[in-house]
């Protein structure tokens, strides 16, 4: 394999929004809260059967949570399924004003972020 010099590209902060998604984000707070989710699971050593027997929660949605298959999944219904848990969510909101669209060159540069973001996409397995 040859050597490559990789160039070093920042991206956003937010996959969802490199790559393009519409709502990036309420993704990037989904895949948060599914991360908490698994999280509990994976500290408390639940199944996603005995999860349900404790939540309520049927277990092919926990088993969606594992797979980050959150397209059913609404922000209320996660931080819902994380209080069923026995957890408690605190959220911190920081609102900022958008970029503008910048120079030509920035604009280059983002669609840049936004093809590598999705190669990488491509080649993960969620």
């Amino acid at each position: 394999m040859k050597r490559q010099k990789l160039e070093v590209v920042r991206g956003s902060g937010n996959v969802f929004r490199d790559v393009g998604h519409k709502n990036p984000d309420a993704e990037q707070f989904k895949a948060i809260l599914a991360a908490e989710i698994i999280k509990t699971l994976d500290r408390d050593r639940l199944t996603v059967r005995v999860a349900h027997d404790r939540t309520g929660v049927a277990a092919a949605d926990f088993s969606r949570i594992r797979n980050a298959n959150l397209g059913r999944f609404t922000i209320d219904r996660l931080i819902s399924i994380i209080n069923r848990l026995g957890s408690r969510i605190e959220v911190k909101i920081r609102v900022r004003r958008a970029a503008r669209s910048g120079s030509a060159e920035d604009r280059a540069l983002a669609g840049f972020v936004s093809a590598a973001a999705r190669r990488i996409l491509e080649r993960t397995e969620w």
